[in-house]
């Protein structure tokens, strides 16, 4: 007789109960992950009326594998640039919470009861809201292209960033039982160090390495290499002991950098929900029903901690940034649920066995119930508003809509702040990578030469050697080379107070780069001797090398450059900034009554109060199109304009439109110039000052003293203190006003 191993029969089970749960939850209409977990424990070894999983190691390997796919799904959507692009208004928003919800939930675990270890773990679960959860919601409410789901997208990708950093911390925590400050800052360093080195080498080496094999990469080939290069990146992760989570993490937003990142992510989708689904589903074999009926009151306090914390939480953040108190208050009902990485941190509670078994139930039921209610709170956030603006004092609202205006906008840097910018990231970039090759030369390169070519003192010699070859050009660009040279102009020219400073700055770039020929010569030869041979190598390269050394990082900036604007360079798309106007994206129907005419015909803004500020075709883009532009089926219009002012366009379009309007992402922004003596706008009308030729610009609207004006007339004449609110490209309106 054939004896089929314990592991496939699970498998079996676990995807037959997975596929009807899930049809079921489809047909009602609610998230999968619900289902998965529902399907967990029909499974499980709680529950005894159905077959159930017999060999849950085996499970819990696939469910681990699950975990790694899934965070390389994430990193896919994430990418380090999204999280540069989002802003303070969005990263302010998220530490918020964050920092609000991590207290809260350890407060509320202390006053049930729980061990230290609980309340803290139950603090990180709540902190990390659910993006599947809000995405459907938004999709499903149909409210994609108002202004606060742009900030709420930019808060979950803070989000992602911020909870695997948690898992970091909470694993060295776990592993130390206690919260020993250096050791937090120790791990902090090195998950710093790592994600930095990881990046600069991953953006360096793998769109390079897809790019010349492009023409052998078919769709096989293609998620073989990509799946390869995730399970590469788990393994160094676990070689420096981190979680394999964030290696599958760090790959993903890696891979998001290149041109073929929606390729991959089409092709690795069927992978990652498969082995999700495992993990989801193991989530659920662990929850035990009876856990639920015992903690329930834990259950409710959970659920309401989690619900009131990330609204107030949220809502304080979006007020910091500087967001009106009708966006602060949608983005904090917005959030206001846990979700996928809340049980990631929770497995990793359990899998390091210092959680009790009661907080994985009762974190996976807050997830549920909020999970039904995320919908009916993004319902009704605006009437909650329109609530609150009608019962608080006048004066608390005015100042809330003072402090919202004055923060928003364009914020000229100075030029320290320029040039302090640029040199500290000049400065941490190439410290980390010379770090990284003085490590990696004293730990492999040394003993690899002294075993294979030559020991003794010429071995270390010769290591020292390569070594030196290898630092050249980064040492060059930490001590030499010339950064924001127009800043440190002007500041050299005011000799009274500013040169002294940059001296002091220049002189410490070149002892720092004399300390990393100091340590390497350290971790090869005495001390003394390692003092001389810095000094004098420094010398003698910067001296000699120069201009070699600076053509040759030429060449690796230029590369490491091009790799990681690809991307966007392909598609060349625009970024917003929030206010009352903003841009969203929508599609010119391929039946609509609009193609062929042209936009004075159309009378789009007579008739909605909008502008279109840049219509896409195909790979042109047109920006601020004149009013002969016609339209064409399939055309991608960006359009700026009210909440209101959108939603009824988007009416207008939906007989025949079949997709969202949803955020774009480009250099297109909305912007906020106060206009002063010295602009060069001053004293001329918006037709003589040539916004739109010079700029591709638009001025949709102008604030003068308590006086707003929509959509101004093209003879209105600049005056010093007008607020412009601009949308165009930022860089072009920076030069022309």
């Amino acid at each position: 007789m054939i004896h089929l191993p314990e592991l496939i029969a699970d498998l079996g089970l676990i995807l037959a109960a997975a596929g009807v749960t899930t049809l079921v939850f489809k047909r009602i209409r609610q998230p999968l992950v619900l289902g998965y977990i529902l399907a967990g424990m029909l499974v499980g070894p709680h529950f005894k009326f159905i077959p159930t999983v017999t060999d849950q190691k085996s499970i819990t390997i696939w469910a681990e594998i699950g975990v790694i796919f899934l965070l390389f799904s994430l990193g896919l959507e994430f990418s380090f640039k999204k999280l540069v692009k989002v802003g303070g208004t969005a990263s302010v928003t998220a530490i918020v919470e964050v920092v609000f919800m991590l207290l809260a939930g350890y407060l509320a675990g202390q006053a049930m009861g729980w061990s230290t270890m609980d309340s803290i773990f139950l603090g990180g679960i709540l902190s990390v809201s659910s993006t599947t959860i809000i995405i459907r919601a938004f999709e499903e409410l149909g409210v994609k292209h108002k202004k606060f789901a742009g900030l709420v997208f930019g808060v979950l990708i803070v989000e992602d960033l911020v909870a695997i950093l948690l898992l970091v911390l909470l694993s060295t925590l776990a592993l130390s039982q206690q919260a020993a400050g250096t050791e937090m800052l120790v791990s902090i360093l090195k998950l710093g160090f790592f994600l930095v080195l990881w990046f600069l080498g991953g953006i360096f080496l793998v769109p390079t390495f897809l790019r010349a094999t492009r023409k052998l990469m078919n769709d096989e080939t293609m998620l073989v290499v990509s799946l390869a290069l995730c399970l590469i990146m788990v393994l160094l992760a676990v070689k420096v002991g981190f979680s394999p989570a964030l290696g599958a993490f760090i790959m993903g937003s890696i891979l998001a950098e290149t041109t073929q990142a929606e390729k991959i992510e089409h092709l690795t989708k069927s992978v990652k929900d498969l082995f999700a689904a495992i993990f989801f589903v193991s989530v659920g074999m662990m929850i035990n029903p009876s856990i639920l009926v015992d903690y329930a009151m834990p259950i409710l306090v959970v659920t309401l901690v989690t619900v009131s914390g990330k609204f107030i939480s949220s809502s304080l953040g979006a007020l910091l940034s500087g967001q009106p108190l009708k966006t602060s208050i949608q983005t904090g009902m917005s959030l206001a649920q846990i979700g996928e990485f809340s049980f990631i941190i929770a497995t990793l509670g359990v899998s390091l066995k210092v959680t009790s078994d009661f907080l994985y139930p009762i974190a996976v039921a807050a997830s549920a119930i909020t999970t039904f209610t995320t919908p009916y709170l993004i319902k009704l956030s605006e009437p909650f508003y329109h609530f609150l603006n009608r019962i608080l004092p006048t004066r608390w609202t005015a100042a809330i809509s003072r402090y919202s205006t004055g923060t928003e906008g364009i914020t000229r840097l100075s030029d320290w702040k320029v040039l302090l910018r640029a040199y500290a990231f000049n400065t941490v970039i190439h410290s980390v990578l010379s770090i990284a090759i003085i490590l990696a030369s004293a730990r492999y390169l040394q003993p690899f030469v002294t075993k294979n070519i030559v020991n003794g003192l010429n071995g270390n010699i010769l290591s020292v050697v390569l070594a030196l070859m290898l630092l050249a050009p980064f040492l060059w660009a930490l001590a030499i080379r010339r950064i924001q040279k127009n800043a440190y102009s002007h500041l050299w020219l005011n000799k009274k107070y500013t040169r002294g400073p940059l001296v002091a700055l220049e002189v410490f770039r070149v002892l720092l780069a004399v300390f990393f020929v100091g340590f390497l010569m350290y971790e090869f030869f005495s001390t003394w001797v390692a003092a001389m041979i810095a000094l004098l190598l420094t010398v003698l390269v910067i001296v000699v090398f120069q201009r070699r050394l600076q053509a040759f990082y030429d060449k690796l900036e230029s590369r490491f450059l091009h790799n990681l604007n690809a991307r966007d360079n392909q598609r060349n798309k625009p970024e917003i900034l929030p206010w009352d106007m903003h841009l969203a994206e929508m599609t010119v129907p391929s039946a609509s009554p609009m193609l062929g005419k042209t936009l004075i015909e159309l009378s789009i803004r007579e008739k909605f109060g909008i502008n279109i500020a840049l219509i896409e075709r195909g790979n042109t883009m047109i920006p601020t199109p004149g009013k002969d532009e016609r339209l064409f089926p399939a055309d991608k219009l960006s359009v700026i304009g009210t909440d209101e002012q959108l939603a009824a366009f988007q009416q207008y379009l939906e007989n025949e439109t079949t997709g969202d309007a949803e955020y774009p992402k480009s250099d297109m922004t909305l912007q906020k110039i106060v206009i002063s003596s010295q602009s060069a706008v001053y004293g001329q009308s918006i037709r003589n000052a040539g916004i739109r030729e010079k700029a591709n610009a638009l001025v949709v609207g102008i604030e003068r003293g308590d006086q707003r004006i929509l959509n101004p007339q093209s003879d209105f004449v600049f005056d010093n203190g007008d607020i412009v609110w601009v949308v165009g490209n930022s860089k072009k309106i920076r030069e022309t006003l």
